[in-house]
């Protein structure tokens, strides 16, 4: 009897082995993979339906062009982390399986918890293709120091921006510095109140906020109070800060802790960007998505592995791990001591309400090269600012016409 109980419990666990469905997760969150890790085993113990296996495959761009070799192959994953200039090409595609069906079955008070911006971006071509877990908006970094030295204020606005980067310029510093990536570019037009596309998605590069963007960056480069760097050279342009070289710049609030972490010479601070009447800033980070390839019940158990993220605890953790901005209000009253320890990483929080998606156009991603290559032609050529973004819309129209 003893060995035909014992049979009868074998065969009982061999069916919930067999039931228990593996996912794979391809990831970019490079030097938080313990915490990732951390949240994928305390998934694991919550239930016994679903397995995740989690693999770090790159930074965005590499991961994409991994992703993009994998289609079709053994090697596709079931959940990918998408960012979110990429995300809306994924969807153009046709690469990634629509959730609506899933996403119809939440609470609608859980729905609502979300931060519109953040919750909106996920729809795109009338389904559910992408849903929010590590989410951002660019700040304003600053030498506290250097403008305490200096008597200024933190500038709120872009005239202030510029004057004070004047002011802070000297023989052995500038008084800011950019990185020429389209994000913190785009961050610079929609917080003036424009934006890179139309409302019916046809581009938009060349609209007078921009130019007035472009224009102003110029005038400091040339003017020798704000340093230039390309979109590929982020590593010596943080250097170039946190060796205050440079004394103001622009980066997204998730980098925080790795800015700290080398800044010692000097009182590091953050804030949120200028911003007119009106103005917006744009989302950044990225969307988690299944593939194509997925089965129904490897889409399920994706998606219940994204609830269980952003629970409210979870996504608690998450935040503070990897500095990353909650995704939903619930969150808030978790994080009250880690953002009190340290008001610099609640700098982002005060943009959450004006936060919008990025252009959800297929060919944003192709956008993004028009407008790196715009900003080196206007600060590191000749070309005038309304010229080299006229000829970056030029080139973004003719993409839609093929």
């Amino acid at each position: 009897m003893n060995r035909l109980f014992a049979l009868l419990a074998l065969a009982a666990l061999t069916a919930t082995a067999t039931a228990q469905t593996t996912i794979t997760f391809w990831h970019s969150m490079e030097g938080i993979e313990d915490a990732v890790d951390a949240l994928i085993e305390r998934f694991h113990a919550s239930q016994d339906e679903a397995r995740v296996e989690a693999r770090y495959v790159g930074a965005y761009a590499e991961a994409q062009t991994r992703l993009v070799a994998a289609f079709g192959t053994a090697d596709e994953p079931v959940l990918f982390q998408a960012e979110i200039g990429f995300f809306p090409r994924l969807v153009g595609d046709g690469a990634l399986l629509d959730l609506s069906d899933l996403v119809a079955e939440l609470p609608a008070e859980e729905v609502a918890d979300f931060y519109p911006g953040i919750w909106a971006y996920g729809e795109l071509g009338g389904g559910r293709y992408g849903l929010p877990w590590n989410t951002s908006t660019p700040v304003l970094y600053y030498n506290a120091d250097a403008l305490r030295q200096a008597g200024l204020e933190v500038p709120t606005t872009w005239d202030a921006f510029a004057d004070a980067a004047r002011a802070l310029t000297s023989r052995t510093a500038q008084g800011a510095m950019f990185v020429g990536d389209s994000w913190l570019f785009e961050m610079m037009v929609l917080s003036r109140g424009g934006a890179l596309a139309h409302p019916d998605g046809s581009p938009n590069l060349d609209g007078p906020e921009a130019v007035a963007a472009l224009t102003m960056l110029r005038e400091l480069v040339r003017g020798r109070q704000m340093a230039f760097y390309g979109a590929s050279e982020s590593t010596p342009a943080i250097l170039t800060f946190v060796r205050t070289r440079s004394l103001m710049t622009f980066a997204s609030i998730a980098n925080w802790p790795d800015v700290r972490r080398f800044s010692v010479g000097f009182d590091l601070a953050a804030a949120p960007v200028p911003i007119a009447e009106g103005g917006r800033v744009p989302l950044g980070g990225a969307q988690l998505t299944v593939l194509r390839g997925a089965s129904d019940a490897e889409r399920r158990a994706a998606f219940a592995f994204w609830r269980f993220l952003v629970e409210p605890q979870n996504l608690a953790d998450w935040v503070e791990a990897s500095y990353y901005i909650p995704v939903r209000r619930a969150a808030l009253p978790l994080l009250e001591g880690f953002y009190a320890e340290d008001p610099n990483r609640a700098a982002a929080l005060a943009q959450l309400e004006l936060a919008v998606p990025r252009p959800r156009v297929a060919s944003f991603d192709a956008w993004r090269g028009l407008l790196d290559d715009a900003l080196e032609r206007a600060l590191r050529g000749n070309q005038t600012p309304e010229a080299a973004l006229a000829e970056a819309q030029r080139r973004a129209l003719d993409l839609e016409a093929r």
